[in-house]
């Protein structure tokens, strides 16, 4: 795996701290087994360079926003016309298409406009910062592995590569599904809960320090950021600080003077890494969602219909003939599965049987 990075000074995580001899532990840890070349992509000659490169990689993996790579000579048509059997991994915040295509975002925002931070909230109900990077790493970088064997895979069948679109927000839903049973609503308005709340059976108490002397954890006053908004924005106009309350945007006690459209106008057509903290519901709604046919796969019964959970693959992968073959053989078995009071239950499941090259899995199976 050939990395490449910045004349100069590298890719910025090298400069983290704390170090690990002359990079950053984070460096460290997520560049291991790699090797790296310094290019400046956008000057001439940058492509010719990398020639030799791209006329024998299997994979090329980018993160830019999209259009930037076509800028830079280095799309996937481009690469394509270079090496037609090249999978070209394209991971993004939104995807390449929709209505959020372009817009600026970390993890966190992610996250936020998924619904996910919503079910987090803390003994104040601010939402709290999750310490695990789940869209970086589940919604972006898992994905991008599995579609990459399906795309190699494919590959061996047909003897081209593909472009894979990979996006980090619309791959969060699997990890929430629990709660999204819980989002669709019947058609009058009310909503169904399909199932018991997880928050319900499931909670953290705080206890004691077991060692003496401990305290418990303190909040660190969050660093600031360069924006193009103005600091006054941020303020109430009152010296007070309100609570947040019904639809105004959340900030832990701060910045609520304003509701949360207000708070989208002020920061719409600036490119900051800012949005509002939504819901599960809001999410099945989203237009940006929509336009990318996130949920428009749909589960029915008894002539109701609920959108299913997406899937992290590329919709091409299951029309392909070998998809095909796998998805026919799907087919009911009767199991037997032991109820709590011991007595012998019936249940319907499905069993899959998958060929995989010359691998054959049988589909006939019962739960233990």
């Amino acid at each position: 795996m050939i990395k490449i990075e910045r004349p100069g000074r590298g890719d910025e995580m090298r400069s983290y701290q704390p170090k690990f001899g002359a990079d950053s532990v984070n460096f460290a840890l997520l560049n291991r087994g790699k090797r790296s070349i310094a290019l400046d992509l956008k000057q001439p000659g940058a492509v010719e360079k990398l020639l030799p490169l791209l006329q024998s990689a299997d994979v090329i993996v980018e993160q830019y926003r999209p259009g930037v790579m076509d800028r830079l000579g280095l799309g996937y048509a481009a690469l394509n016309a270079i090496n037609p059997r090249i999978i070209y991994c394209a991971i993004t915040g939104y995807g390449q298409s929709g209505p959020r295509a372009e817009v600026a975002a970390h993890d966190l925002n992610y996250v936020a406009e998924a619904g996910m931070l919503a079910l987090a909230a803390g003994a104040d109900g601010a939402p709290v910062v999750p310490s695990a990077l789940v869209a970086d790493i589940g919604g972006g970088t898992y994905p991008a592995v599995i579609n990459i064997l399906l795309a190699l895979r494919e590959r061996d069948r047909t003897g081209r590569g593909c472009k894979l679109d990979i996006a980090m927000g619309e791959n969060l839903f699997a990890f929430m599904y629990w709660r999204s049973a819980m989002a669709w609503r019947e058609d009058n308005g009310r909503r169904r809960e399909a199932i018991s709340s997880r928050a319900a059976a499931h909670a953290i108490t705080s206890i004691a320090p077991k060692t003496a002397g401990s305290s418990p954890p303190r909040r660190s006053k969050p660093s600031s950021g360069r924006t193009s908004a103005r600091s006054s924005d941020l303020r109430p106009s009152s010296g007070r600080q309100p609570r947040c309350r019904g639809d105004q945007a959340r900030g832990g006690g701060k910045n609520c003077a304003k509701t949360a459209d207000e708070w989208r106008a002020l920061f719409a057509g600036k490119d900051l890494c800012c949005c509002i903290v939504g819901s599960i519901e809001a999410a099945l709604r989203d237009p940006h969602f929509a336009a990318r046919g996130v949920f428009a796969a749909k589960l029915a019964a008894e002539g109701r219909q609920i959108a299913a959970l997406p899937v992290p693959w590329r919709r091409s992968f299951v029309r392909s003939p070998a998809w095909r073959d796998t998805r026919r053989s799907a087919r009911p078995t009767r199991c037997s599965v032991a109820s709590r009071n011991g007595e012998a239950g019936r249940a319907f499941c499905y069993s899959w049987a998958l060929r995989i090259g010359r691998w054959s899995f049988p589909a006939e199976g019962r739960f233990p």
